[in-house]
């Protein structure tokens, strides 16, 4: 995809001859200290000045010692920025860095699932740029990397951006999280460290290997100082997951029970009108949930990854360093879900007559009994993987006293793979009862006995009951690639209130395609005439924590995958169903140059001092979509191709200004801009189909958008901090994002004849825009805090305390389904920000001995929008979510540690509802609790 003469001058820019440079040792004279004046990320932070001494931290092991030296990396940045920092080689906090993370004032995480937590917001905002040692990285097709792929044991330190420099990548409108490794020069010497933990994960009550080591030497030798480090880390994981729900809310004519499908609107914010007797067309009805349903994922997940790092400095002015990052992921899951439609109009009569209990006040069905109700179950095979690759070649020079280069030229590789089978089974039995809201958001149905049948239709594990009906057999490819190039430079000058300037530039050509395949089709086969190794039966189905049925029959997801090929002969599928066929090809060069000049002088005669810049970012994209369903005019399919190409660009400017109200009272100021790049997938102009799979009256079908704008964001940030004692800080920040060009999905319906029999089918259409605006208010609050003058026996008694209070506005457009034409803009919480978030951390660090007990909070928020078929409010909001996690450390000798961790100790139920949680409660989740038992040993 790239040109071998761009590769081959852009690594000997990168390794410019030492006769013309001079080298740097300046990294393995701050390796001597415990922690380093500036970080990896050298062109934003300030660095000493020549004659000028750095900052002299003092050694504390240990969470003490981490807790040390991150409130000092806050302090000498320039930048708004916090911090985590490994203890220890191969001791991160946490089994998950997304887990660490939640602990950082104005961090908060989401999305528990698979025994961990998986999502990362700044600020409430989800856009974030990872990086590591300042390398912008990617999966596959993504803009982004998931934090959580990443693991914690390959890291010495994360640092969060709340602010950005011009000489930082401009992406990700809330922040950047910047994962520093290990280097060779990092160490004075050789060094080894080797760790391993058992972790026991009580849902599938299993016991799994979390490995990880490292071994890293220096040598001084007649060519140089040379170093060399191999840091490897190997995780799997064996997770549960139990969810169970009441389905979506349907509008039904109080006098024949029948589904109304015209006269109301589908997909209001707010939903239909739920007062007591409402009507419509004149005639009255009741809203009631049109299912039941439950669902167990287990699944094992892998994650292997190793990082190598080579470091050579010929002389005193000169290094050079080649690295090379891999992360894997590999998830292998089985999803048995029993799922009870209960809208069938059959025996309404009966219903009525039963009795049907509404909520005081409104027409929103609680309870009721169905009759004749049609049951499926899903048994759902996952298999996915992911191999990302970044090599980094690049050198440092000292051309003068005053003047340095650095350059580097990056090439990433990364594939993700996803296969998904899925047979249903299906029945019908008598009927069951059911109640939307047994106990405080968590529903409960049962299966009653036919009175004139033998057949036991109570009992969902009888296979008697069961019949095959749709299979499905997908699967999808992702690749992407990138060759970048960097250049920077800063030169100390002496000029007015100037300090130093820094210049670079960027310039990256980036690769991303997709394709995938789908089949389908339904089939009849009586589950007893099945081989019966294609059936198994859940069981102990949530835990005992709700009246729901806790067993089932299903079809094995484990051996319908091993024996698709079988399946798919006897279905029907065609060689075309089952060919992998691209979807979009896209091509992007991306353009960056920045400007920049630190200064430093005196207000009212105190010190200030800051940077201010401005950064350049452009891109031009050029797109190839494939559509393999397109049709010509006698209805034969062919591959439609269409091209597109886009151009942006955006001046970024940036200020940061610090105002040392005393040596230990600062304050800052941050005016920056950022920007986010659309989504590949949102850029594709064919439209992809998904039919009616759980009948609710039509099909969903989504779109791109290939003149998508980038998203942009004003930033402003107001900071006080106070440092005291060793390694104490108490500190306060005000800030606010105005956000324009969020991307929002129009909604609208179509017809299309998605199964080729001729009939026209309906789907809402989804198709993305810039239709949206945000605006992020909010204070961040914390604290890290030892106490000196304890008594002896509580002597490294101390606490790390934040809280983060945020309030947002978003408007989001509303539609009218049926013309698609935009009708009102609805204000509302964006997306995924809680108003409310704090943490606190109880700390005991004590000579060989070391606890921390975490515990953090969030505020219920709004967390995405539901579909637009039903008619209740279409915002999923999530109650209230908390976390305890426990870690114990002793170290036998100064080289060898035992560790006890255990997290999600207080196994709660996770809730989610729409709008309002007594009416329209939505899903209850337990998660996974683990407790891990390690060793490390370090020489």
């Amino acid at each position: 995809m790239f040109k071998q003469t761009y590769l081959a001058s852009a690594i000997i820019l990168a390794l410019t001859s030492q006769a013309t440079f001079a080298a740097d040792k300046d990294v393995a004279q701050e390796s001597q200290v415990d922690i380093e004046p500036v970080t990896q990320q050298e062109a934003q932070v300030t660095e000493p000045r020549p004659n000028e001494e750095p900052m002299e931290i003092i050694q504390v092991q240990g969470i003490r010692g981490s807790l040390n030296k991150a409130v000092e990396l806050k302090r000498q940045n320039i930048q708004v920025v916090d911090a985590i920092v490994a203890e220890d080689i191969g001791k991160f906090p946490d089994n998950n860095v997304v887990e660490a993370l939640q602990r950082v004032t104005g961090v908060q995480v989401t999305d528990r699932a698979g025994g961990e937590a998986n999502v990362v917001s700044i600020r409430g905002l989800t856009d974030v740029t990872t990086t590591v040692n300042g390398r912008q990285i990617f999966t596959a097709t993504g803009r982004s990397v998931a934090i959580a792929d990443i693991p914690a044991a390959l890291l010495g330190s994360v640092e969060v951006f709340k602010t950005r420099s011009s000489a930082q990548v401009a992406s990700g409108i809330a922040g950047q999280i910047d994962i520093r490794t290990h280097r060779p020069f990092d160490f004075e010497d050789s060094k080894v460290s080797v760790a391993a933990k058992g972790i026991y994960s009580d849902q599938p009550d299993k016991i799994d290997p979390n490995f990880s080591a490292l071994a890293s030497d220096r040598w001084d030798t007649s060519i140089g100082d040379i170093g060399a480090l191999v840091n490897v880390s190997y995780i799997r994981t064996n997770y549960k997951d139990e969810t169970v729900s009441p389905g979506a809310s349907f509008p039904y004519f109080v006098e024949d029970g029948t589904r109304i499908t015209s006269g109301w609107t589908q997909g209001l914010a707010h939903g239909i009108d739920t007062s007591a007797g409402a009507t419509i067309d004149g005639k009255e009805y009741l809203l009631a949930r049109d299912a039941m349903f439950g669902n167990t994922v287990e699944g094992e997940r892998e994650r292997p990854a190793f990082n190598i790092s080579l470091q050579w400095a010929p002389n005193d002015t000169s290094e050079y360093t080649f690295e090379a990052f891999y992360n894997g992921f590999r998830n292998e899951s089985f999803n048995s879900m029993l799922f009870s439609t209960v809208d069938s109009s059959a025996n309404w009569q009966q219903v009525i007559a039963d009795g049907v209990e509404v909520y005081d006040g409104t027409n929103v069905v609680k309870s009721r009994t169905a009759y004749n109700a049609y049951n499926f179950t899903s048994g759902d095979h996952s298999k996915a993987s992911t191999d990302s690759y970044v090599y980094a070649l690049g050198g440092k020079w000292d051309i003068t006293d005053e003047f340095q280069l650095k350059s580097e030229v990056v090439f990433q590789q990364s594939q993700y793979e996803n296969e998904f089978t899925a047979m249903r089974g299906q029945a019908t039995v008598y009927g069951v009862a059911i109640d939307a809201n047994a106990d405080d958001g968590i529903p409960s149905w049962a299966y009653l006995d036919n009175p004139d049948t033998t057949v036991d239709e109570s009992d969902m594990t009888n296979p008697d009951l069961w019949e095959t009906a749709d299979f499905y057999d997908n699967a999808s490819k992702d690749e992407g690639d990138s060759l970048s190039w960097t250049m920077d430079g800063s030169l100390y000058v002496d000029f007015s209130i100037f300090t130093k300037m820094q210049f670079g530039t960027r310039y990256e050509q980036r690769g991303a395609t997709n394709s995938n395949r789908t089949a389908s089709g339904a089939k009849n086969i009586a589950f007893n005439d099945l081989d019966p190794s294609m059936i198994t039966t859940t069981s102990g189905f949530f835990d005992g924590r709700a009246n729901v049925p806790d067993s089932w029959a299903v079809i094995n997801g484990y051996n319908l995958y091993n024996n698709r090929s079988q399946y798919e002969a006897l279905w029907g599928f065609t060689a075309d169903q089952l060919l992998m066929q691209k979807t979009f090809d896209i091509d992007e060069d991306s353009w960056a140059a920045y400007v920049m000049a630190d200064f430093d002088t005196e207000l009212f005669g105190k010190r200030l001092d800051g940077q201010i810049g401005v950064r350049y970012e452009a891109s031009n994209s050029d797109m190839t979509f494939f559509n393999k369903d397109a049709e010509d005019e006698e209805g034969n399919k062919y591959t439609a191709i269409t091209t597109d190409s886009t151009d942006t660009s955006k001046l970024l400017p940036s200020l940061v200004m610090r105002y040392w109200l005393t040596d230990d009272l600062l304050a800052r100021f941050a005016y920056t801009e950022t920007i986010r790049q659309p989504d590949f997938t949102d850029l594709n102009s064919f439209t992809y189909y998904t039919p009616d799979l759980t009948k609710v009256g039509n099909g969903t079908a989504n779109s791109g958008t290939p003149n998508l704008d980038p998203v942009t964001s004003e930033n402003y940030d107001l900071t006080l901090e106070y440092y005291f004692g060793n390694g104490n800080s108490i500190y306060g920040t005000y800030f606010r994002r105005d956000i324009e060009g969020l991307v929002y999905n129009s909604l609208s319906k179509i017809f299309y004849d998605y199964d080729g029999d001729g009939v026209d089918e309906p789907f809402i259409l989804s198709r993305p825009g810039n239709t949206s605006n945000g605006k992020l208010t909010g204070f961040e609050l914390g604290a890290v805090y030892f106490p000196d003058d304890l008594p002896s026996f509580l002597d490294g008694l101390g606490t790390q305390v934040s809280a983060t209070l945020l309030d947002s506005s978003q408007d989001i457009p509303e539609f009218d389904i049926s013309s698609g034409e935009q009708i009102g803009v609805t204000t509302r919480d964006m997306f995924g920000v809680s108003d409310e978030s704090y943490s606190a951390v109880l700390i005991y660090d004590k000579e060989y001995f070391s606890a921390r007990m975490s515990y953090t909070w969030r505020s219920e928020f709004l967390n995405s929008y539901d579909s637009a078929s039903f008619a209740m409010p279409r915002g999923i909001y999530r109650k209230p979510e908390q976390s305890l996690d426990f870690q114990l450390s002793y170290n036998i000798t100064d080289d060898l540690v035992l560790s006890f961790d255990a997290t999600n100790l207080l196994d709660d139920v996770y809730q989610e509802y729409y709008e309002d949680s007594t009416l329209f409660n939505r899903t209850n989740s337990i998660y996974t609790r683990t407790f891990a038992l390690g060793v490390r040993y370090s020489f």
